[in-house]
């Protein structure tokens, strides 16, 4: 198979497009002819090395790649519920490499058919995963109640951008969301399910006296500690990501419990391999909500041999939507 392998820590020139054998799958695995490959914010941070030293997560070389879409190629032993030739896109709890290949294994709980959903891979793989995130974690974590209102940081990008789409879903009675300033002309063209975006660096004075059940923030750094004051009491902060790159920020933690509030972290790849049986059920969730019209994401496709600028074009923040793969 041919597969784009990071070589070494470091910028993104480290990718080489590598002739490697096709893996076969193991017990409970399935694998999978790639015809689509998600690139998230995830990859380019291990990639990076920001978690080299984190047990389980990959050392070079070795091939990215959390989520794919395409058709069964092989079941592993015990495997059921799916079969060869099977249209199937996977969930970000299947592991955090291999993706950017022609062929791939993933785990059988982490795969989901795609035959009779009307959605297209390319989608599949580019919302699927994100809007699966986003169900499990307004509905495990932050325990949205229909009638709330909900605020959103970061509203173009991959994962952020299935969050209103599914708190929609949910009876969520709004949904804000924010982006840096120059971004806000394409934010207020966009077909995302946004009651209105506001700028990010000064949206805690533009919203006044509202306040906000749930706060989504993939983002990090100012903006997290400028939500602390436009949360309602009793308000849940999701945070799923650190797009920023301020990872010394820190948050006023007496804030909290003066003013009845929560920060909750969720990570879906640490979450759903020890909960397998949600897997499914937050993908059905995602393929109604996409059905629906309610996760427009925009998808810009490149062959794998341009990984590197794939890459280099997240880490530049010039993405509104998600970038898939083509082997």
């Amino acid at each position: 198979m041919q597969a784009a392998v990071v070589t070494a820590f470091g910028p993104a020139d480290v990718f080489e497009l590598t002739e490697l054998p096709d893996p076969a799958p193991g017990p409970g695995q399935v694998a999978i002819d790639v015809t689509h490959a998600a690139v998230g914010l995830i990859d380019v941070h291990l990639r990076q090395g920001r978690y080299q030293d984190q047990k389980g997560l990959p050392q070079p070389p070795y091939v990215p790649g959390l989520e794919v879409a395409g058709t069964v190629r092989a079941l592993g032993e015990g495997v059921e519920g799916l079969r060869v030739g099977e249209p199937v896109v996977t969930l970000s709890g299947t592991g955090a490499e291999g993706g950017y290949a022609s062929v791939a294994v993933a785990d059988a709980a982490m795969t989901v058919g795609l035959e009779g959903s009307g959605v297209d891979p390319a989608l599949a793989v580019a919302a699927v995963p994100n809007a699966a995130t986003a169900y499990l974690a307004l509905t495990e974590v932050a325990h949205l109640k229909p009638g709330e209102h909900v605020l959103v940081h970061g509203a173009l990008g991959g994962l952020a951008s299935a969050f209103p789409g599914v708190a929609r879903t949910l009876g969520a009675a709004g949904v804000t969301g924010t982006v840096r300033r120059p971004s806000l002309e394409r934010a207020h063209a966009s077909a995302l399910p946004y009651d209105e975006v506001l700028a990010s660096d000064d949206f805690a004075e533009t919203v006044g006296d509202r306040r906000f059940d749930v706060v989504v923030d993939p983002v990090g750094g100012q903006v997290r500690t400028d939500s602390l004051r436009v949360m309602a009491p009793m308000g849940r902060m999701l945070l799923v990501g650190n797009a920023s790159g301020d990872w010394q920020h820190t948050a006023p933690t007496n804030t909290l419990w003066g003013g009845n509030l929560a920060i909750l972290g969720f990570a879906v790849g640490f979450h759903l391999p020890h909960h397998p049986e949600q897997a499914r059920p937050a993908a059905r969730a995602a393929l109604e909500a996409i059905r629906r019209g309610l996760v427009p994401i925009d998808v810009q496709t490149l062959p794998l041999a341009r990984a590197a600028e794939a890459h280099r074009r997240i880490e530049q923040g010039s993405v509104g939507g998600r970038i898939v793969l083509t082997p």
